[in-house]
């Protein structure tokens, strides 16, 4: 099945998303992907919604999560800057476990491809950013809830061309090729 912009998709229903911990690529990537193969991109939900306030509760997480979650799941296809692993291991971080509330939105989401960033690139200073020293473990952690909950996904390593060969590998794979 084919759309105006010449992407040739699957199954007419795709959705790919990137998580990792803060400072991983997740942007860049999403980003690059949304351009390259021309598909509506998905920005963060907690960068728009948290600049400019100096501190956050455990509510405006959920907040977060339900805006996230209602914008990468309202359309097909798009690219998804993030989705809801980062804020359950965010809400677990800050408040000590992962609200029902989060979990459950979490079971709903649905993504052709998840892509899990490595944080093996510099860390870049963001005011909105809160762990620019303990990344490794967090990516631990990440891989950790991806299994536990059977959540498939694809390690994206190393210099920004290596991660570019690996999206393209893999939308290749899912019959998403770049509009000629």
């Amino acid at each position: 099945m084919g759309n105006s912009n010449g992407v040739t998709l699957n199954k007419g229903s795709f959705r790919v998303a990137f998580t990792g911990p803060e400072c991983s690529g997740k942007t860049t990537l999403s980003l690059w992907s949304a351009k390259t193969f021309r598909l509506p991109w998905i920005p963060e939900q907690a960068r728009s919604y948290l600049t400019g306030k100096t501190e956050y509760q455990r509510k405006d997480l959920w907040r977060i999560g339900a805006l996230q979650f209602h914008e990468n799941q309202a359309q097909s296809p798009c690219i998804c800057d993030t989705e809801l692993t980062v804020v359950r291991l965010w809400e677990e971080e800050k408040f000590g476990q992962i609200s029902s509330t989060i979990h459950e939105l979490s079971l709903q989401e649905s993504y052709t491809i998840l892509f899990l960033c490595a944080p093996d690139i510099p860390w870049i200073y963001d005011p909105l950013r809160e762990n620019p020293h303990d990344r490794e473990r967090l990516y631990v952690r990440y891989k950790e809830d991806l299994k536990k909950r059977g959540i498939s996904y694809v390690e994206l390593e190393g210099v920004l061309e290596d991660r570019k060969k690996t999206i393209e590998k893999h939308f290749h794979k899912h019959h998403i090729f770049v509009p000629q």
